[in-house]
């Protein structure tokens, strides 16, 4: 694993909900909310790599995603189990206020 994850016990609301307030990071949470682990330029594939690192940075450092080399890519997955155990029900309740937001437009 890369260093950057935070222990679960030292993750924070604080900057989960920042690094989720961002519709780009909340889109690719939503995507890895399958539980699958995905090659990073597969998640979103219409963003551009260089746009994405940024975005990859955040969500790793808040604690809401894993990065895990592999070869010569990145795989990443939902740091579901950790975030809910911290947060109870919040991951979920984001992600369905998502789907509804989505919905509407």
């Amino acid at each position: 694993m890369i260093t950057a994850h935070p222990e679960r016990t030292r993750i924070q609301l604080a900057n989960v909900l920042t690094a989720l307030g961002n519709p780009l990071r909340l889109r690719i949470v939503r995507v890895l909310a399958d539980g699958s682990e995905r090659r990073c330029g597969s998640v979103l594939p219409e963003v551009a790599k260089s746009n994405l690192t940024h975005h990859w940075r955040v969500l790793r450092d808040a604690g809401v995603i894993w990065q895990r080399p592999s070869g010569r890519e990145l795989l990443l997955s939902l740091r579901r189990e950790d975030l809910d155990a911290r947060f109870p029900g919040l991951l979920d309740s984001l992600l369905e206020a998502a789907r509804r937001d989505e919905a509407a437009n």
